[in-house]
């Protein structure tokens, strides 16, 4: 099978079924604990990834990044603050609204049990592919 054109993605989510779209894209991402980034004073939490391409036909990764603006905390349970080598598989993103609109909780669920926790005043994430991508043996592979 011939290999697919390769087109950058770069979402946007202002709501809950956007969220799920960058979800989808960053199903079965790897990254590693130092590629998490939270600046309290810009209210800004970015990761980078390396996704699994599926629309590329498989077979290959992408670096992308994810970054959810108007953070007002992030929780981490299970995750390795101090192994900044540490590799993570994330396996999706969900979001659960406040009782007041806008905001809500975005809620990154990793492989092994790990979950961030980030309280914001209301969505917004942007998720961009930032290299062109590359081969890869490892296809993410789920139990049905």
């Amino acid at each position: 099978m011939p290999d697919r054109v390769f087109k950058p993605l770069k979402l946007l989510a202002q709501d809950a079924g956007d969220l799920q779209v960058i979800s989808a894209a960053l199903q079965d991402a790897v990254g590693k604990i130092g590629d998490i980034r939270f600046e309290q004073k810009a209210r800004r939490l970015t990761l980078s990834f390396n996704r699994y391409c599926w629309e590329c036909g498989g077979g290959r990764r992408v670096r992308a990044a994810v970054q959810f603006g108007s953070v007002e905390r992030v929780e981490a349970r299970r995750l390795r603050s101090d192994a900044p080598d540490a590799v993570v598989e994330l396996l999706s993103i969900g979001f659960e609204p406040a009782e007041e609109p806008p905001g809500g909780t975005a809620v990154l669920t990793f492989a092994g049990g790990g979950e961030m926790r980030v309280m914001v005043e209301c969505l917004d994430v942007l998720m961009a592919d930032v290299s062109e991508p590359w081969p890869t043996r490892r296809r993410p592979r789920h139990e049905d």
